[in-house]
Formats: C-alpha cells, sequence, structure tokens
C-alpha cells in the first residue's frame, strides 16, 4: 500500500510528547541524543516535561517537532513503512523533507532552530494578530483583506480546508478583516495564540535570514515526491529550487487543502505523524482518504498491525 506522510505543523506540540517513544525505541532514542547536540537547550526536558513552560515558544517548538518527528520516521523505517510521498504543514515541511532524504535528522533540527529564531526575530516590533476563520470561502475572505489593508498587512496565510482559512499580519488589519468576515457569514472567527505573523510578508526578514543560512547547508535530491506548502503540490520543474521554496515558504501562504487533494496522486492512505492530529481533520473535511495519526507507541504498534494484516489481506 503506497502511504502519504504528513507531518503536523506548531501548535500541535505538548509535554510529554515523544516520551515513551524515546523509552520503547532505541531508534527514537538514537535520533533524539543526536538532535540534543544541534540545540542550546535540554530537549528532553523541554518535550517531555516542560517546567519552564517554554515549549510553545517558536524556538523551542521547532527544534523540539522536528527531533520528535525525525525519531517517529526512524522508528517507522525501522518497521518497514515508508512514505511513496510527503507533506508537512509549515514547520513539518522540514520533517516532509527529511523523510524524503534532503537531509538528515540533525541538519533537519539545526535548520529549524535557526528558522525559529529568525522568525521570532521577525516578529519583534509588530503589533500582529492570527486569526482562525470558520464557515467562509475564500473570495469573500480574500475581499475582506483588501478592504482592512488600509489598516496595514492582512493576508489569508493558512488555506487549511475546506470552511477553514487563517488571517495573518498587522494586529489592527487582522481585526478590522476577521469582523468583515462575520459580517460576510463566518461562522466564527478565533485568535490564535502564536508568536508571530506567519506566511505573511511580515516574515521577510526571516526569509532573508534563511536564504543566507541555506548557502552553508547542502540539500539533497527528494527520493519520494515532497508536495511544497507554497505550491500546493510538487515543484513542476525537474530539479527544484528547494532552498528557494523554504525562504519563499516563511512567507507566503501555506496550501494545506491543495497539498492534500494532490497527494492522493502519490498514496492510497495517510499517515499523520503528530503529536495531535489536527491535520488528520483537515483531510476528513478535504478528501475521502483513509488517514490514521500516529504519536504513541501503541499507535505505532496499531499501524504495523494494520499494514500487516492489510498485506496479508486480512
Amino acid at each position: 500500500m503506497k502511504l502519504g506522510f504528513l507531518y503536523a505543523g506548531q501548535g500541535s506540540q505538548h509535554p510529554g510528547m515523544g516520551a515513551d517513544l524515546y523509552e520503547a525505541y532505541p531508534a527514537f532514542r538514537a535520533v533524539f541524543d543526536a538532535a540534543q547536540e544541534e540545540v542550546d537547550f535540554d530537549l528532553k526536558r523541554t518535550c517531555f516535561e516542560d517546567p519552564e513552560g517554554v515549549l510553545n515558544q517558536t524556538r523551542y517548538t521547532q527544534p523540539c517537532m522536528v527531533a520528535f518527528a525525525a525519531g517517529l520516521t526512524a522508528v517507522l523505517r525501522e518497521k518497514g513503512i515508508l512514505p511513496s510521498a510527503a507533506a508537512g504543514l509549515s514547520l513539518g515541511e522540514y520533517s516532509a523533507l527529511h523523510a524524503a532524504g534532503v537531509f538528515d535528522a540533525r541538519t533537519a533540527v539545526r535548520l529549524v532552530a535557526f528558522r525559529g529564531r529568525a522568525m521570532e526575530e521577525a516578529a519583534q516590533g509588530h503589533e500582529s494578530a492570527m486569526v482562525a476563520v470558520l464557515g467562509l470561502d475564500r473570495e469573500p475572505l480574500r475581499a475582506a483583506c483588501e478592504t482592512a489593508a488600509d489598516l496595514g498587512t492582512v493576508v489569508i496565510a493558512n488555506y487549511n480546508c475546506p470552511g477553514q482559512l487563517v488571517l495573518g499580519g498587522d494586529k489592527a488589519a487582522v481585526e478590522k478583516a476577521a469582523a468583515l468576515a462575520k459580517e460576510k457569514g463566518a461562522r466564527r472567527c478565533l485568535p490564535l495564540k502564536v508568536s508571530g505573523p506567519f506566511h505573511t510578508p511580515l516574515m521577510a526578514p526571516a526569509g532573508n535570514a534563511l536564504r543566507s543560512y541555506f548557502e552553508t547547508v547542502s540539500f539533497g535530491e527528494p527520493q519520494i515526491p515532497v508536495l511544497f506548502n507554497c505550491l500546493g503540490d510538487v515543484p513542476a520543474e525537474p530539479k527544484a529550487d528547494i532552498p528557494g521554496l523554504l525562504v519563499r515558504q516563511v512567507m507566503s501562504s501555506v496550501y494545506m487543502e491543495q497539498s492534500i487533494r494532490n497527494m492522493s496522486a502519490h498514496a492510497e492512505a495517510l499517515v499523520e505523524i503528530g503529536p495531535g492530529k489536527a491535520l488528520s481533520g483537515f483531510v476528513k473535511k478535504t478528501v475521502d482518504t483513509p488517514i490514521c495519526a500516529v504519536e504513541t507507541v501503541a499507535e505505532v504498534e496499531g499501524l504495523a498491525e494494520a499494514l500487516c494484516k492489510a498485506v496479508k489481506g486480512e
């Protein structure tokens, strides 16, 4: 069975993530211990306990999430569970590229540790906001953004699934666009607890920092198709400019709904590599492709058993 791996993005993190995997699987432990050498904080303590309450801060969230994802990918690989294609939500795109062989786990963690710091720095000095808009189509929300742009930058930062879009930008402009969205029929507008206007033009300083940093990194060729956030699909050109796409990603819209739809050309079933089940929710609202979320030891073993039965035709 062809499997598509979907990697969770920032916002799904929680204390305790990975603790049972670390105890149960040497493959996870090896990746996690190696990742520790790429960061300047206690990775295990932050992921497993978070006593200082920093896990939700971008510069900590990003390396923690990618270390978790890389470790879990190693466990699945050891069990013979391999992707035929991969994608990830925002930060998760780096885990997807690791799964595709573009860079190793340590490099992925090192890249996102830099990315997290760059994004925090780009957000400083901006009174920004992000708001999830539920129950409104794209075009009315785009019109609301155009009207609200007199107060600053506001764009649709995330196209997650039918009926769920996310605004981002300058706080006053976002609040005006959200109010207009309600007038246009949006069911709910929910402010998000984030530390910056991610995937908007206000992240250009982070994009510039990444562009320079990527010049020091070696990128391999993907061994499986990777669907990129800023395209909603695999690149049209045979040899994609992966650094350029990652620079573009940090400051432009994430087309997750389109990525999910296009994944059907590469996979018969999907596996969400967590923590959390946010992407499973997006998938269920977008396509009929079966999906399971994998975060814990029990879920890993359950997936392995289910796939074994499928192969045997049981």
